[in-house]
């Protein structure tokens, strides 16, 4: 178990995510509550949030979550104090936040929506039905427009990110299908021509948490597979993996494969950067060929990155759910069939998300996953949409598939302590450099006083104290 990063001082809180609104707070609340001392010694009860829902504790400190209103204070029996609400700052996208495109000429894009909409509980109005022939793996342009044209109609502004519900087609001409729906048609911009570099997103490593309303984008992300089954298989391993966090080792591989290894850097700076305790990571160099290109047989696979045509062994190894794998290689994002290794192996294997190219984009290291910046976002909770795209800076022939609202790393834990009157709160949700400020208040309207203000050094486990916790609220506010 790691051991938190201690953050004490008057009153303290942070989060790693850039807040939403004028005061830098969303919906999210905590409540922790007391419960009856029987040994004599202080009892100190838990709630902890599963994602950016407010959770509640019982009397026993078995943790519940609610949806439909917001939290209140949760009281206790006798004269013990009670317990303060804790007002959270926004994580990531929200699961009402995204929408799914199907197309009804497709059934398997159908049941695809139909099952991930259950799955998520996403509301009725979310789901965008689309109405084309299947035309394999490329639309021509007029045809997108069209279709982009429909969707841009039927989304509200508070819509911030696509589920892609179908597998074919994926790509517009040259350039991505989900680029296209994110950044908008424009082959001069985002694809080689014939091989050359592409115009960036303004996404990459940002630190928006609702990139349409910030940047005018809506990342996108294909629920691909070959079969319905394997789709669903997919969906319930993204569901499952949230709030889990999971312990298992990121692999970084270096091949004999020289021109498809050329993140090997950044592999060794993003195993370099995580201590063991927070992050288990194993970089694997077998650039002269002295062992093997590929890892099989691993049990505890979080993250795999690599760089081959084809990756042998994959489905030897387990992957926890939330699992990412993906290979650096010129044709990986033709879904799911190719003259190289689809991504869509990934998924059958049982990864949770991965990414590769429709389109010849050479091996410029841009155009593909960037895992120092990948895996912070990820850690910090943001969900697998968010910090995927935020790690590829040219990503205009980027396919991304994958369940997009996987978050392992979702949450915090409050503790109150009824006698001492302590508040405290761990969370690895804090973003290194930016600063945030712990606000008081006897109501949920306010009025608010700052009591404090902080900036984390770095990405970290921090616990939090706060020691007379008197006031019946508390929340963090952010920039923005």
């Amino acid at each position: 178990m790691s051991q938190p990063a201690r953050l004490s001082a008057a009153l303290l809180f942070a989060c790693a995510c850039s807040p939403s609104g004028g005061d830098g707070t969303d919906s999210s609340q905590v409540t922790g509550s007391t419960s009856a001392a029987t040994t004599g010694e202080p009892t100190t009860s838990t709630s902890s949030t599963t994602g950016d829902e407010p959770v509640s504790s019982t009397s026993s400190g078995t943790a519940t979550a609610t949806t439909a209103e917001p939290l209140t204070t949760t009281g206790t029996t006798g004269d013990s104090p009670v317990a303060p609400t804790v007002i959270l700052p926004r994580a990531s996208i929200q699961p009402e936040e995204l929408a799914v495109l199907a197309n009804d000429q497709d059934p398997q894009s159908m049941a695809v929506a139909a099952h991930y909409m259950a799955a998520r509980g996403l509301p009725a109005d979310n789901l965008v039905v689309l109405s084309f022939a299947p035309p394999g793996d490329a639309l021509a342009a007029n045809v997108f427009a069209g279709l982009k044209g429909q969707v841009d109609a039927a989304l509200g502004p508070d819509i911030q990110a696509l589920a892609i519900a179908w597998t074919k087609p994926y790509r517009v001409d040259c350039q991505s299908l989900v680029s296209a729906f994110a950044l908008g048609h424009d082959p001069a911009k985002y694809c080689s021509q014939p091989c050359s570099e592409t115009a960036p997103s303004g996404y990459y490593d940002s630190s928006s948490l609702r990139p349409f309303t910030d940047l005018g984008l809506r990342p996108a992300m294909h629920l691909a597979g070959t079969s319905l089954e394997n789709v669903q298989a997919l969906i319930d391993r993204g569901v499952a993996a949230d709030a889990t966090a999971p312990i298992g080792t990121g692999y970084f591989v270096r091949t004999t494969d020289t021109a498809r290894s050329v993140r090997w850097p950044s592999f060794t700076a993003t195993v370099e950067k995580w201590s063991p305790d927070l992050l288990a990571m194993e970089y694997v160099d077998n650039a002269m060929g002295m062992g093997s290109d590929a890892l099989e047989g691993k049990t505890d696979i979080l993250f795999y990155f690599t760089g081959l045509a084809d990756v042998p062994g994959i489905a030897t190894n387990t992957y926890l759910p939330g699992a990412v794998a993906d290979h650096l290689t010129s044709y990986g994002g033709q879904i799911c069939d190719s003259g190289q290794m689809s991504v869509c192996r990934w998924l059958e294997a049982g990864a949770t998300g991965s990414y590769g190219t429709a389109t010849e984009p050479c091996n410029y290291p841009q155009k593909f996953p960037e895992t120092q910046v990948f895996v912070p976002h990820y850690w910090r909770g943001e969900t697998l949409i968010e910090a995927y795209w935020k790690s590829v800076s040219w990503p205009g022939e980027g396919v991304f598939v994958g369940e997009p609202l996987a978050r392992p790393y979702a949450g915090a834990t409050v503790e109150f302590d009824p006698d001492t009157l302590s508040l405290q709160i761990r969370t690895r949700q804090f973003a290194p450099g930016v600063t945030y400020t712990v606000e008081s208040a006897p109501s949920e309207q306010g009025p608010w006083t700052a009591s404090s203000e902080f900036t984390p050094p770095a990405d970290a486990i921090h616990e939090v104290d706060i020691p007379d916790a008197t006031e019946p609220f508390y929340r963090i506010v952010g920039p923005g």
